[in-house]
């Protein structure tokens, strides 16, 4: 039983002595108070739960709006897609002319990264991590 109980009880209990003081022709302005305190008691009780309730939402809403929205549009990888490629050319034959097969290399390992970055960006799933539902947290 917790404090907010114990007075409740303290509280009939003082009710229930009043009565047999005063007699039962007070007994409903004594029922009618023991009641509205009880019902400040619900009340209080109700509007806790539902600032926290409402405070929850405001901090799911908030870590929602900081986490990197997933790019689900066909036309931005598509997009995304063609400007590696047409940036490709030109980057291969700066690193192939400057740095010969080393340098075409490492152009490439450079075009890759740049478009695996993406494509984990725009699919948390893809290479075996995935965002838990509960906690936002990345799991294995």
């Amino acid at each position: 039983m917790d404090a907010r109980d114990t007075d409740l009880k303290k509280e009939l209990d003082a009710t229930l002595q009043t009565r047999r003081e005063l007699g039962e022709e007070y007994e409903s302005a004594l029922v009618d108070s023991f009641l509205e305190k009880v019902d400040q008691r619900i009340d209080g009780a109700v509007e806790r739960r539902v600032r926290r309730q409402f405070a929850e939402q405001q901090m799911q809403t908030a870590r929602d709006s900081r986490a990197p929205k997933a790019t689900d549009s066909w036309g931005e990888r598509f997009g995304f897609g063609i400007v590696s490629l047409v940036l490709a050319v030109p980057l291969s034959a700066i690193g192939g002319g400057v740095g010969h097969l080393p340098g075409l290399i490492v152009t490439w390992v450079g075009i890759v990264g740049v478009n695996a970055v993406q494509a984990a960006r725009t699919n948390p799933g893809l290479f075996g991590r995935h965002k838990s539902s509960r906690d936002g947290d990345w799991e294995d």
